[in-house]
C-alpha cells in the first residue's frame, strides 16, 4: 500500500509514531476500554447502576491516559508548560502530564545536526567576487533556551552563518582564503558560536566546502602559476648549468696539471665510441699524433676481440759455424 501524503501532518524519520505517543499507552487504553465495555454490558444485564459507573470510569482513562503518558527518545527532550509556564523538560524515556493543563509545547533533538549555508558575490578584502559553500555541525546543550529564547532556531543558525561567513570573506584576502581553509574554518566556528551560546546552541565545527572564483580570474590565476613555474625551472637550469661549468673547469684544472690523464680520458672517449659496431670515427692528424695512435690503435683492437694478443714467439738464432 503505498503512503497518501496527508497536509499537516508530518511524521517523524524513525516510523511512524507520533510525537510523544507510545505502543504502552495505547495498549492501556485498549484495555480500559474494553473492561469499560464489559461493564456497560454488565450493567446491562444487571439493571444495577454501579457497572455504569465503573465502565464510565474505565472510559474516562482509556481516553485520557494516551493524553498523559508520554515517551521521549534517548535523544530527546519536551518541553512541558502548566497553564503557560515553564513545568519542566522531560524525557528520555516515559512520563506523565495532567492532560488539559499541561501541555508539551515542542520536542527537541539532542543529536548533532548540520546546517548548510552560503555566501554568494561576496566580496573578498581584496574586492574580488567568490561564492563560498560552507556546512556547520551544531547541537542543542541547553532545551530550555533553546526552546524559550527564540522562536525558530533552525532558521536563526542558518542566517547567523551565512551573515558570520560574509563578514568573514569580507574581511580575508583571497589568497588567505584558498590557502588556509582551516584557519577560515575555526574563525566560522567561533563566530557563529559566540552568536548561538545565548540560545543553547553549540556550533561544533564548521567546514568550508567550496570556494568559486570567476572563470576570467581563474584563467589568470592559472597563467601566472604558470608563469611562476616557468621561472622556476629556468632558475634551476641556469644553477644545473653553472654546476656543469664548475665541474668541467676543475677537470680542465686536472687534466693541465697531469697530461696522462687527458691521455687517458681520450682514449676511454675512443673506447666508448667504438664499442658499437659499424662505427666510424674521423679525427685531426693533430688530435691523432697527440694520442699516440699505435698504442692506441692495439689497445682499441684489443678490447674489440675481448683478448690481449698474445705475444711473438722469440726468433731462433742462426747456428755458430763449425771450425775444421
Amino acid at each position: 500500500m503505498s503512503n497518501a501524503y496527508i497536509p499537516g501532518v508530518t511524521f517523524p524519520a524513525s516510523g511512524f509514531r507520533r510525537r510523544g505517543g507510545n505502543p504502552l499507552a495505547t495498549l492501556l487504553a485498549v484495555v480500559f476500554v474494553g473492561f469499560a465495555g464489559l461493564a456497560f454490558e454488565e450493567g446491562a444485564r444487571g439493571g444495577s447502576y454501579l457497572p455504569f459507573w465503573l465502565g464510565a470510569g474505565l472510559l474516562i482513562l482509556g481516553v485520557l491516559t494516551p493524553m498523559s503518558m508520554k515517551m521521549a527518545n534517548q535523544w530527546e527532550r519536551a518541553v512541558v508548560l502548566r497553564l503557560g509556564k515553564l513545568q519542566g523538560i522531560k524525557g528520555p524515556g516515559l512520563f506523565f502530564i495532567v492532560p488539559v493543563i499541561d501541555e508539551v509545547s515542542s520536542w527537541l533533538d539532542q543529536r548533532i545536526q548540520t546546517t548548510e549555508f552560503n555566501a554568494e558575490q561576496a566580496l573578498s578584502k581584496d574586492t574580488v567576487p567568490v561564492d563560498v559553500d560552507a556546512v556547520v555541525f551544531w547541537q542543542i546543550h541547553d532545551p530550555e533556551r533553546a526552546a524559550l529564547e527564540i522562536t525558530d532556531y533552525r532558521s536563526a543558525i542558518s542566517r547567523v552563518a551565512q551573515t558570520s561567513l560574509r563578514e568573514m570573506v569580507g574581511s580575508s584576502l583571497l589568497s588567505t582564503l584558498l590557502s588556509d581553509r582551516k584557519h577560515g574554518d575555526e574563525l566560522l566556528r567561533e563566530e557563529i558560536g559566540r552568536k548561538t551560546a545565548d540560545w543553547g546552541v553549540t556550533a561544533i565545527s564548521v567546514e568550508i566546502r567550496d570556494i568559486g572564483v570567476p572563470d576570467a580570474l581563474q584563467d589568470a590565476m592559472s597563467r601566472e602559476a604558470q608563469a611562476q613555474r616557468e621561472a622556476a625551472a629556468r632558475i634551476h637550469l641556469g644553477q644545473a648549468e653553472l654546476s656543469v661549468a664548475q665541474k668541467f673547469v676543475e677537470a680542465a684544472e686536472i687534466y693541465a696539471q697531469s697530461p696522462a690523464a687527458l691521455q687517458l680520458r681520450a682514449m676511454n672517449i675512443i673506447y666508448e665510441t667504438t664499442k658499437e659496431r659499424g662505427a666510424t670515427i674521423l679525427m685531426p692528424t693533430a688530435m691523432v699524433d697527440a694520442m699516440n695512435p699505435g698504442g692506441l690503435l692495439g689497445l682499441v683492437a684489443a678490447a674489440q676481440a675481448g683478448q690481449v694478443p698474445p705475444p711473438a714467439a722469440p726468433t731462433p738464432a742462426p747456428p755458430a759455424p763449425r771450425r775444421r
